[in-house]
């Protein structure tokens, strides 16, 4: 599993400020067949990749509420593209679907 593109993105300034953190379960211990100490054991852990983000309803009904929701589209877009081409690409770069 090569973690670079992944960390990058969701390392990123923005990513981070409007997104945070994953949310969700993970596994206590590695898998299976994955040794403790890869790199990306704390990727591969992971069951879900789940970000959230909540808006109160002061924000909800503000002028500023559409702004606020595509910057937040925008700033997740590269995950969403990200986890598109792994989840319909094989491991020899075949689109899946």
């Amino acid at each position: 599993m090569d973690d670079e593109e992944i960390r990058s993105i969701i390392n990123h300034k923005t990513f981070k400020n409007v997104w945070g953190n994953f949310v969700g379960d993970e596994l206590k211990t590695a898998p299976k067949g994955f040794d403790k100490d890869h790199p990306a054991i704390d990727l591969i852990r992971k069951k879900q990749y789940i970000f959230t983000k909540k808006y109160t309803d002061k924000q909800v009904i503000s002028d500023s509420f559409l702004e606020d929701v595509n910057i937040a589209f925008k700033a997740i877009r590269p995950y969403f593209d990200y986890m598109s081409d792994v989840l319909t690409t094989n491991i020899n770069g075949e689109p899946l679907i």
